[in-house]
């Protein structure tokens, strides 16, 4: 569930806007835009499971995967790419049908991008790493914990959902990416048109997870959400009490993009996390 506004523009604009808050603080490359995305020194193409994925690393050190939202890319962590490299070798990804990433199938789930994931982890001969995924990337991050354990050392997720409806997403706005859905039947099914519907669909139709599912996340996970996210934090709520070991952190006044509008505290929260060994508090200590 990428920033719907986001996803609405890029249905009738060829190119992806970045928000204007986030601008300020990103590298720039010769044209004025990020270089994320389109860093001809580091971007590479992967050809697993029928598709070609796009990819680029930055900094060494113990390796963190980066997976985006519905109809982003890479480009969506301009703000957390710089900060991480600094201590990890940072994976970013364009998923399967968004960004550079081409894809020539007519479905898409998420169980093919999180075995997509793990393809490439093993064509970059990755054994284990951290993972951060944002709103449908936090969602296949999960999918990554729960089909690939071996591969996920921590999970930090941000506004992601287990079920497609409206005691999981605001209501208006399901609703809303419903009647999008619904339009977009009616209009010339031109490619970027087919991909579009794809990804619509994707909102609307999955995930299909269970609070059951999630005892299958064994790894320590931080769970992020907004106080104001489009998704309920009633729901982020359910997923962190049903993953064994699992943090929540419910951030005021945000709405979904919690690491571009708390950028730096995210950072160094989800960082100091992935530094810490997972401690349950009980008995007196949870007067701590």
């Amino acid at each position: 569930m990428k920033t719907i506004q986001m996803l609405l523009l890029c249905l009738i604009a060829p190119v992806p806007l970045i928000p204007a808050r986030a601008q300020s603080s990103l590298p720039l490359g010769a044209a004025g835009n990020t270089i994320y995305g389109a860093n001809a020194k580091v971007g590479k193409y992967a050809d697993i499971r029928g598709f070609r994925m796009y990819y680029e690393v930055y900094g060494a050190g113990k390796p963190l995967l980066l997976i985006h939202g519905n109809g982003g890319s890479m480009k969506d962590f301009q703000n957390q790419i710089p900060y991480f490299a600094k201590n990890y070798r940072v994976i970013a990804v364009d998923s399967r049908a968004q960004g550079k990433s081409t894809d020539p199938s007519d479905s898409l789930t998420y169980e093919m991008m999180a075995d997509d994931l793990n393809a490439l982890l093993n064509k970059l001969r990755v054994d284990s790493c951290y993972v951060i995924g944002w709103s449908d990337g936090g969602i296949d991050g999960l999918l990554l914990a729960m089909r690939h354990p071996e591969k996920v050392k921590k999970l930090a997720i941000t506004g992601a959902n287990l079920w497609p409806d409206t005691t999981a997403v605001e209501p208006s706005l399901f609703q809303w990416i419903v009647s999008m859905n619904d339009s977009l039947a009616r209009v010339p099914q031109r490619p970027d048109v087919k991909t579009q519907k794809k990804l619509l669909n994707l909102m609307i139709e999955h995930p299909h997870i269970s609070t059951t599912d999630l005892k299958q996340v064994r790894c320590p996970t931080l769970v992020i959400g907004g106080d104001n996210d489009v998704i309920l934090p009633k729901h982020t709520m359910v997923i962190a009490e049903s993953i064994p070991q699992a943090y929540l952190w419910i951030l005021p006044n945000s709405g979904h993009s919690t690491l571009i509008r708390y950028k730096d505290l995210f950072n160094q929260v989800v960082g100091d996390f992935f530094k810490s060994p997972y401690r349950k508090a009980k008995g007196m200590a949870q007067l701590d």
